[in-house]
């Protein structure tokens, strides 16, 4: 074996040691009771039964939906997914195929099991996951791969293990010509810009509402902080357009309970009716929390301008605007969206405002047309690859 691998591998069995209280503590939390015992100390996380499949690699709930197209296309090999968190878990049992969690990378060594191809989604970069799955025989395929411009800077600054890291891919298919250029600037050979493959996916309804008649503001995949500034908003908003709806969707279901309390507090300093999507699904309410999972796209469909969350904090990176363009929504949404910035440039018509602007935002959007997205991507050439 060589040095570095042996450096790298004693290095992840401390860090794994030193972390140990940490994990423990988290394995008791609701968002982490699934993974972090399955990839932390394989508990019922079984290496594939399945040789010689394609693998596909993902994190999380939207790398995981974005693979269905893919997934279609390919109805007849084998696959087999791993992915990192519950959400991601979730969203990847609907495609009922092999399935587990990715270990800790101190395990990978006696767990990864010999696979045709491995094709990594996005920005899971794990030298040990790349290593291991080569040296039991795999192509390695980065898809969808690229570098935010937060994270450039130290990806440069470790070019040196990136570079290492990459020459076990033998294929990336990036979002941009930017990623392209940084991840030439870091070693990596045969790379292809193919666009965003979010944009083939298909965007619908499971449920269909009856949409009241009011003009409905949904506050899409918002996160801690970001509640605030859009109750603020719609405060002096609904003086001036009384019948106007708020709902609010919460990025993660562990924070129902906190977002549903903050709402209250709000519904009672403002007057206004307040009521849990929960209960009876109704829509009559001032203000709406939706404490469901997979209602998102029902909502979108229904509403008339959606803020949507994880761009009005800078630690976020901001979440996918295709779904509200889909459906016509006139969108709102803040100026930290570096993660889904090639997705962006695909929607028309958004409006990008700080925290404390949400209001303006709110009433410019009377004169501005839908958002909407004018683009799409052509998956055969990474489809063909793939088939090889």
């Amino acid at each position: 074996m060589k040095p570095f691998f042996l450096f790298y591998y004693f290095l992840s069995v401390v860090l794994f040691i030193v972390a140990l209280p940490l994990i423990v503590v988290l394995a008791f939390k609701q968002k982490y009771k699934e993974s972090i015992p399955a990839r932390f100390f394989l508990f019922k996380n079984p290496p594939f039964k399945k040789l010689n499949t394609v693998w596909f690699h993902v994190c999380s709930l939207g790398e995981a939906r974005a693979l269905k197209p893919i997934v279609d296309a390919l109805d007849d090999i084998e696959l087999s997914i791993t992915t990192i968190t519950q959400t991601g878990y979730n969203e990847a049992k609907k495609y009922d195929i092999q399935l587990r969690y990715l270990p800790y990378e101190m395990y990978l060594p006696f767990w990864v099991r010999p696979q045709k191809k491995l094709i990594v989604l996005e920005a899971e970069f794990w030298y040990m996951l790349f290593v291991m799955a080569k040296a039991k025989g795999a192509e390695v395929i980065l898809l969808n791969a690229r570098i935010s411009d937060k994270s450039v800077d130290k990806y440069m600054k470790f070019a040196w293990f990136y570079k290492r890291l990459l020459a076990n891919v033998s294929m990336i298919y990036v979002q941009s010509e930017v990623d392209k250029n940084r991840f030439l600037a870091l070693g990596a050979k045969n790379i292809e810009v193919v666009g965003n493959i979010k944009l083939a996916g298909e965007i619908k309804k499971t449920t269909e509402y009856v949409k009241p008649v009011a003009e409905i503001i949904t506050a899409g995949s918002t996160h801690p902080s970001e509640e605030e500034s859009v109750l603020a908003a719609f405060s002096k908003y609904k003086r001036e357009h009384t019948e106007s709806k708020l709902i609010i969707v919460p990025r993660h279901p562990e924070r129902f309970e906190e977002v549903y309390a903050l709402m209250q507090t709000f519904a009672n300093k403002e007057q206004l009716s307040l009521s849990r999507f929960s209960q009876d699904k109704s829509l009559e309410s001032d203000l709406i929390l939706v404490d469901m999972m997979g209602e998102l796209n029902n909502i979108y469909a229904i509403s008339d301008i959606v803020i949507l969350g994880g761009a009005f904090r800078e630690d976020v990176g901001g979440h996918n605007p295709l779904e509200p363009a889909h459906f016509g929504c006139k969108i709102i949404t803040g100026k930290h969206f570096f993660h889904q910035k090639e997705l962006f440039r695909y929607v028309h018509h958004v409006q990008y405002v700080e925290a404390n602007e949400i209001n303006a935002a709110l009433n410019a959007a009377k004169e501005l047309p839908p958002s909407m997205v004018e683009e799409k991507i052509d998956l055969k050439k990474v489809i063909d690859k793939i088939k090889e």
